[in-house]
């Protein structure tokens, strides 16, 4: 007579969820929801072009894997669907900070970038803010007031 050997169950989770959002509502804006990146440029500084869409690409990049570090399932759902972006303006540093303190707040992945001031702005200059991709309804809710770059 043959013996079935018992093996140990592996259960892994890929998806983290924060613990004040429940599942269902998680699993609710996943599926009724889009999601999306926003990326929000200081318009105060004289950065050229090029260097403005340098700062827009790190920003883009860090925040990027801000969110997959708190919910590959967003971040999965995001690629899956096209990768929709948006870029924005805000006046100066101290706007760009409060926007950044505000999601983080909010528990919204975000990333700050700080030059390195090897080309057109002196060290450390925050440039541009990076958020998500999360979902939409919640980056509009800190987002609105914004205009376009």
């Amino acid at each position: 007579m043959n013996s079935m050997n018992s093996g140990a169950l592996l259960i892994t989770f890929t998806h983290v969820y924060k613990p004040e959002r429940s599942n269902k509502f998680m699993l609710h804006m996943l599926h009724k929801g889009e999601i999306k990146q926003a990326i929000i440029v200081r318009s105060d500084l004289e950065m050229s072009k090029g260097k403005t869409v340098a700062q827009g690409a790190h920003a883009s990049l860090m925040s990027f894997f801000e969110a997959e570090r708190t919910d590959r399932g967003i971040t999965k759902k995001w690629l899956e669907q096209g990768e929709k972006k948006i870029v924005l303006k805000t006046e100066n540093e101290e706007s760009l900070v409060k926007l950044y303190n505000a999601f983080k707040y909010k528990k919204v992945p975000c990333a700050l970038v700080a030059d390195a001031g090897l080309t057109e702005l002196p060290p450390g200059t925050k440039t541009a803010l990076g958020v998500g991709p999360w979902m939409s309804e919640e980056l509009d809710d800190i987002t609105g007031r914004l205009k376009l770059l």
